[in-house]
């Protein structure tokens, strides 16, 4: 039985269950993003995302710094 709500990652569009209440057992939470990369991500997106979209964003934060 799902307890949080179904909410739709805004880059990729897959199923997520939000857990916003209870951060530290949320999905989401297991991406490690510093200050910088928190601001790359939310200039472009507002909502809630998949740590796979996270981790896919990290990556091209670092790969723009680093060129």
């Amino acid at each position: 039985m799902i307890k949080h709500e179904i909410i739709l990652c805004e880059r990729c569009g897959t199923g997520i269950e939000c857990k916003a209440n209870s951060y530290t057992k949320c999905q989401c939470s297991v991406v490690q993003l510093n200050l910088n990369e928190v601001q790359y991500i939310s200039e472009n997106y507002e909502g809630c995302m998949c740590a796979a979209c996270l981790l896919a964003l990290q990556a091209e934060y670092r790969e723009l710094i680093a060129s």
